[in-house]
Parts: C-alpha cells; structure tokens; sequence
C-alpha cells in the first residue's frame, strides 16, 4: 500500500484554515507546486533538511497584526534534494504564474523588472537555498504573492534606489548586517521589495537607536521594546543568531522591521503566548483574530497548534510597532525539537 503523500496532509491544513478563517480555497492555484514540493511521504525525514523550518516540513503559515484576517504561508519550493537555483527558478515560474492570472500583464512586467538580477544565472551555483514562495489570501482571494530571493553582497547595487539609501545608511551604522534575502511582492494594488539581514553578535535593543534615529523613526524604539520586553519576559537583549532586521520603503517612508528567531532563545517564557496577547489586549480586533487564527491551525485532536518560530515587530513613521508570530504546525513536524519552545526558522520570511 502506498504511503500517503505530505502534499495531502498540507493541502487538508490549508483548505480547514481558509475555512475557519473565511478565505477562498488556497490549495487549488498552486495545488502541482504543492504536489511537487511535498510528494514524500508524511513524517519522511528528508523533509528536516530545508532552510525554512529545518525539522519540519518546509511551509510556515504566519500571522500579522497589520493583515489580521488573512491565511498566510510560505514554502521552500520542490523537495528536499533539489537544487537551490531550482528552487529560485520555481518559485519564480510560479509568482509569474499566479501574478499574471490574478493582477494582470503589468504587474507581471514589474516583477520582471525588478526581479532580473536575482534570477541571473551568474549566482546559481552560490546560492545555498535558492528562494521561498508566499501567498496571502483574504476574503476576496489572493492578496499577495511574494518570493524571497536568496541575496548575496553583490546584489546590494540592484536595489531601487529609495531601498538602496536605506541600505546603506543601515550597513554604515550596523557594519555586522549580512544580507539574507530580498522579498518581492505584487500585492493586488501595488507591488513591493524589502531586503532582510542577520545580524551578527548580540543585539541590545537600545543599539538600534541610531539605525531607527537615522530612518526617522526612533520615537517608536520604546514600542518596539515594550512588545518585545513583555512577550519574552523582561528581555532586551538577544543572543547572537536570533536577530534579524528587515527594511523597505512604502509610501509612509522608511519601513522597519525586527525578528527574534525564538528557538535560538534559552528562556522563552512558558506563558509567552499569554504575555503577547497581554500586549493586544489594548486592540481587541487584532486579539480576536490572533486567537481565530490559533484556532484555524490547531488539528481537530489537539489542543495547540504547534510551535511558535519567529516572532517580529514591524513599524513606519506613522504606524506603530505591530506584531508577527510565524508558527511551525504539529501536522508538519518530522523530527523531535532540539531546544525550548520551538526551533526558529534558520531563514524566517515577513510573508
């Protein structure tokens, strides 16, 4: 008897959740991406070995405070022994897809264009994961569909020259930042691109300061601290390879956002979900969804969803600090967690 696939396990997890959180059905676009990446069979080990939630099957459904209704994951395109420039061939094959049938020729050409230097083929043979794959859905279908594109130094000069300025400025003030990524999003409006660094040391949440200060945006550090100080008990200073930093440029500015990888953390506190939605306690909406969210991936025999990776903050001038929880679902571990409250994603994505 064969054994059953993943791709059947996640398409089921999936489907429940845009059910229980009132989305159209998410599995059917991409459903041969789905079958390509998860054709093992469910639990199989090879699964651990991915860049996105090592341990687990590679899909992290996230939530955001800012999108607080919508279903939102990300995978690591194809299986586990496929090549990184495979991967970024991929998961570029299918936001072209995706982006051309639901936003139009346009928004097609712009993520042409922006896109180029990191589809070359020059760097294929650096790359060490290749790219991610993320999807939004919200009450009226797809929202958003985003690549996040392994970046390497050299890409730095490819930046728009808005997002370049902030880069800079940022490598000047934290010459320990190393490039991570690239996300590239064509939203059903408008489209985006934020670039993500690892952060090298130890991080004191007051030396970010200067870096906020210089983006025009150090009247939110206290924010920052205050949801962060809160949801991991009292802590203001991380670890060294828990940090990551992200940036964009919007039209409300310079974009800032902070991820602390929770599984690189020794003392998570044990009521750490308790303590974060203490911090939404002054918004109930984005409570009340946070909790429907919990509930759309918990398995109907179980009494959690799984275990919390990422957590992020993310601001701009004119919008407070508002909260991200990346989660690794029960259904799609393969493996026992090494250390505390979950294992963080090694390359956690802002879906």
């Amino acid at each position: 008897m064969a054994l059953r696939p993943m791709a059947e396990t996640v398409a089921e997890r999936l489907r429940r959740a845009a059910q229980k959180l009132g989305t159209p059905d998410p599995v059917n676009p991409i459903a041969p991406l789905l079958s390509r990446t998860f054709a093992l069979p469910e639990g199989d080990p090879r699964y651990a070995r991915n860049a996105l939630t090592p341990g687990a099957a590679p899909i992290e459904p996230s939530y955001s405070e800012l999108r607080p209704g919508d279903l939102r994951f990300t995978v690591e395109p194809l299986g586990p022994d496929a090549l990184p420039q495979d991967r970024r061939d991929e998961a570029t094959r299918e936001m072209r897809r995706l982006v051309r049938d639901m936003f139009g020729r346009d928004a097609v050409n712009w993520f042409d264009a922006r896109s180029e230097a990191w589809r070359g083929v020059a760097t294929g043979s650096r790359l060490t994961y290749g790219a991610f794959f993320g999807n939004a859905y919200d009450r009226d279908g797809l929202y958003s569909s985003k690549v996040y594109y392994e970046t390497l130094p050299e890409h730095i000069d490819a930046l728009p020259i808005g997002l370049f300025g902030l880069v800079s400025a940022a490598l000047r003030l934290m010459p320990s930042l190393k490039p991570v990524f690239t996300t590239i999003a064509c939203h059903r409006r408008q489209g985006g691109q934020r670039i993500t660094f690892a952060y090298r040391g130890g991080l004191k949440l007051t030396e970010l300061q200067p870096l906020l200060d210089e983006l025009d945006l150090g009247h939110q550090l206290p924010g920052i601290m205050q949801i962060m100080g809160l949801a991991l008990g009292g802590r203001f200073d991380l670890p060294e390879r828990s940090v990551l930093l992200a940036l964009g440029q919007t039209d409300d500015g310079p974009e800032f956002e902070l991820y602390v990888l929770l599984g690189a953390l020794s003392d998570v506190p044990g009521n750490f979900l308790d303590l974060l939605a203490m911090g939404l306690g002054e918004r109930p909406r984005e409570l009340n969804a946070l909790l429907r969210w919990l509930n759309a991936f918990t398995p109907d025999d179980a009494d959690w969803p799984g275990r919390f990776s990422v957590l992020s903050v993310r601001t701009t001038r004119n919008s407070p600090p508002r909260v991200s929880l990346y989660l690794r679902p029960v259904e799609f571990e393969v493996q026992a967690p090494v250390i505390g409250n979950g294992n963080g994603s090694e390359v956690p994505v802002a879906a």
